[in-house]
């Protein structure tokens, strides 16, 4: 008896690492697949990440530079017509409403517009640039038509004021208009009217 005891011992001792050697394997490869997977997600939560790292400064930056190239311009004559181009820039983006506005150079609805396939003032990226007095004031009027109980006069007045900063936005960006042409050639004059920045 003592001997047949000994052999059921060993099978089942056999048995039990039999068992262990071919579970271990399949252990490492789920721990692996985990892994895999894991590794994957980081990578495109990383991707993501990357591309939310956007640098309004930079894209100015950028834009600036191509203007200067297609402008043919000097760097001494790009000092004098830099400062007027941004302002130029920032009445177009006030006159159109502000941040983000759907029509206007550079705007949105615009893209492509001039048949150029976009112009530089699409990467000023609104979006980040400080709200303007236009977008302001559209923005409280939007909140006064959002709001049910807003009495008729104080809708008037939101009406009122939107206008009058629509209406001096227009006329900011005839006389930044006009000081850039100032400083323009002909040449450059006629690739800042093809590119949607000047009438």
């Amino acid at each position: 008896m003592s001997t047949w005891k000994t052999v059921f011992a060993a099978m089942g001792l056999s048995l039990c690492l039999a068992g262990a050697a071919i579970a271990q394997p399949q252990q490492g490869g789920a721990g692996a697949g985990a892994g895999a997977g894991a590794g994957a997600g980081q990578g495109q939560r990383g991707q993501r990440g990357q591309r939310g790292n956007f640098d309004p400064a930079q894209a100015r930056a950028q834009m600036m530079t191509r203007l200067k190239e297609q402008l043919g311009a000097t760097d001494e004559e790009f000092t004098a017509l830099q400062p007027k181009l941004e302002a130029l820039m920032t009445a177009q983006r006030d006159a159109r409403g502000g941040g983000g506005g759907r029509g206007g150079p550079g705007g949105r609805g615009n893209r492509g517009g001039n048949n150029n396939g976009g112009t530089p003032a699409a990467t000023d990226n609104a979006n980040q640039a400080p709200q303007t007095a236009t977008a302001k004031a559209s923005a409280e009027l939007r909140a006064a038509l959002d709001n049910k109980d807003t009495k008729p006069e104080e809708i008037k007045a939101k009406l009122t004021a939107y206008r009058e900063a629509r209406d001096k936005a227009k006329t900011d960006l005839t006389v930044a208009q006009k000081e850039l042409k100032e400083l323009l050639t002909q040449r450059q004059e006629a690739v800042l009217v093809n590119m949607g920045f000047l009438d």
